[in-house]
């Protein structure tokens, strides 16, 4: 497997349990296909800002997120649409958004 390959490769569930341990405040769906964190904020402006930046990293790793925001937060989601579920492109990006905002 080539290195973008492997970075599309759904990861196995232990795989994302273990990663997702080290992620602070990101939760794995129901289904388990997505991971999620949802940041709070008083006020809009913020909210937008959040969402702004979560797109600007998005655009850089080329691996976007779905954004939803309103007043009071920004909800960020990562899955990987072309493998059907979670790689490592989605907790790299996570750590990379935790970081940002650390």
């Amino acid at each position: 497997m080539s290195g973008s390959d492997a970075q599309n490769h759904r990861l196995e569930d232990h795989q994302i349990a273990d990663r997702l341990a080290a992620l602070e405040g990101w939760v794995r769906s129901s289904d388990g296909l997505r991971i999620s964190r949802r940041f709070a904020f008083k006020g809009f402006a913020a909210a937008v800002e959040m969402a702004n930046l979560a797109a600007w990293l998005g655009n850089r790793r080329d691996h976007h997120p779905d954004i939803a925001f309103g007043w009071g937060y920004c909800e960020v989601t990562y899955t990987t649409h072309d493998a059907g579920g979670l790689t490592d492109r989605d907790l790299d990006a996570a750590a990379a958004l935790n970081a940002l905002v650390a």
